[in-house]
């Protein structure tokens, strides 16, 4: 079996949402040998940081949050696509002539998966693929940006897969991954009532 571990790595100079400074972890030393007897470190970060899944809460007033997660749902079979051949944004007809099915968990390869800084033009699923995938009722989408989406009024992608109870993880790191089936554990930290929570993503194939 072949193991691939698909999160990012959390660190100060990390890749985050647009560059924006207030959103990169921040690490402080809370004690070391110098002022006690053991060494901890303290850390600062959005939840929505590197690899995590997104939280009805997140776009919608009054939303489910990380209290209602369904851990079944995050460890289970995933099919993987790739579609490095897209150039802005995953349409509802990129998808016409994928092996998708009721039920499924869909992860995109992008052109994301290649890059180490923040691209502001991300490859995203636009609201015709959200579509899509709702009427095939699929059990959930994971995608290589930091963002499912980008530069849509309203946030119709999120609000459309949440509406529809699809769980959506974002910041997969699939450099590494060839298009194909994979078992996927995606384990979170637990947190009550979040609207994100923070994942390790392994693909076992």
């Amino acid at each position: 079996m072949n193991y691939y571990d698909v999160s990012m790595i959390v660190s100060n100079d990390m890749q985050v949402y647009k560059d924006k400074e207030d959103k990169k972890p921040v690490f402080k030393i809370a004690s070391d040998f110098n002022t006690g007897t053991s060494h901890e470190t303290k850390v600062e970060l959005n939840l929505h940081t590197g690899t995590h899944m997104d939280f009805p809460l997140h776009m919608i007033k009054d939303g489910q949050t990380s209290s209602e997660l369904q851990l079944d749902r995050l460890i289970r079979e995933v099919k993987v696509f790739d579609m490095t051949r897209v150039k802005d944004s995953i349409e509802a007809q990129d998808l016409l002539n994928l092996d998708i099915s009721k039920g499924d968990f869909v992860l995109f390869k992008t052109r994301n998966s290649f890059e180490s800084e923040f691209n502001f033009k991300f490859i995203y699923i636009k609201e015709s693929a959200a579509r899509y995938l709702a009427q095939k009722g699929i059990s959930g989408v994971g995608i290589d940006a930091l963002g499912v989406e980008r530069d849509q009024n309203d946030h119709p992608t999120h609000k459309i897969l949440f509406e529809n109870d699809i769980y959506i993880i974002e910041g997969l790191r699939l450099k590494e991954v060839n298009e194909s089936t994979y078992f996927m554990y995606a384990l979170p930290i637990k947190m009550p009532n979040a609207d994100a929570l923070l994942l390790s993503v392994i693909l076992v194939e």
